[in-house]
């Protein structure tokens, strides 16, 4: 069963009665089937511009589900969305990125997705709506681990919000991959600070992703960064202890011990790019 809405409500009482399998852009659904063919119902919602777009909203900027990585590149956002701006240039090529949607990034849920780490560093949340009504997640509550989402069978994501305290952040994503192009990370960061006048920090907000069945923030590395002026050398601040919480693997990508060292590496460079920028003539 094939089913292409033209409304979000119209979307949300098919997927109430058929819990479809719900498509969007398509470039994870469709590899992630290799050879096998698409059963049961199907929901397309590629015909949904309301949930489509980014506004400033009150306290919050809101990425409507739809929203393409491409029109987020092309948006005239505050440099708070460097980083996931930086992100969004990471996610496949350029086609890809013409085609696929934030909110299939998410819903994805996959430890190494580049856009998860970038919005988790942002504080972001994610809207649920249902016949029942909507809620509103912190994007840490919502993923779970690998391929794993907090969403109901009768749920959409219609939109992520990011608070609009973080817009003025000086914002960075950093990605370690075996080559520079269409590449799967070994370990990526993404680091927002929130800086005062005289280049006081006074809110920090690090994640790293591919460490961890899911990407992880770094909060006791926040805490040691509060009050901190940003300067060079402010990475040397970075400390094990601050990714003892994380839980690398090994893969045919890279070991265990290679991706926390990474990490450590990754998260130093990504505060020393930040004080370049706070520092910028």
């Amino acid at each position: 069963m094939y089913l292409r809405p033209s409304t979000l409500q119209d979307a949300l009482h098919m997927l109430a009665d058929t819990r479809a399998t719900i498509l969007a852009g398509g470039t994870d659904v469709f590899p992630a089937l290799a050879e096998r063919q698409l059963t049961g119902a199907v929901l397309d919602i590629s015909g949904l511009n309301e949930i489509r777009g980014i506004q400033a909203q009150g306290a919050y900027f809101e990425l409507g589900a739809r929203t393409t990585w491409s029109e987020l590149l092309a948006a005239p956002l505050p440099r708070g969305f460097d980083g996931l701006k930086a992100a969004a240039r990471e996610i496949g090529s350029v086609q890809i990125q013409n085609q696929a949607t934030i909110a299939g990034n998410l819903c994805n849920a996959s430890p190494a997705a580049d856009g998860v780490a970038a919005l988790l560093a942002l504080d972001a949340e994610v809207v649920l709506a249902s016949c029942a009504g909507s809620r509103t997640l912190p994007l840490a509550v919502f993923i779970l681990g690998n391929r794993k989402t907090a969403r109901r069978p009768d749920e959409l994501l219609t939109a992520i919000r990011v608070p609009r305290k973080l817009e003025n952040a000086v914002s960075t994503f950093l990605k370690l991959g075996a080559r520079r192009y269409l590449v799967i990370s070994i370990v990526m960061v993404a680091a927002n600070l929130v800086v005062d006048a005289g280049g006081i920090i006074q809110e920090a907000l690090l994640c790293v992703g591919s460490c961890s069945p899911a990407a992880l923030r770094l909060p006791s590395l926040e805490r040691d960064l509060i009050g901190k002026a940003v300067r060079p050398g402010i990475g040397r601040i970075v400390k094990p202890k601050h990714l003892a919480h994380l839980s690398p693997i090994d893969d045919i990508r890279a070991t265990a011990e290679y991706r926390r060292d990474a990490a450590r590496i990754l998260a130093e460079r990504a505060l020393e790019d930040c004080a370049r920028k706070v520092l910028a003539p």
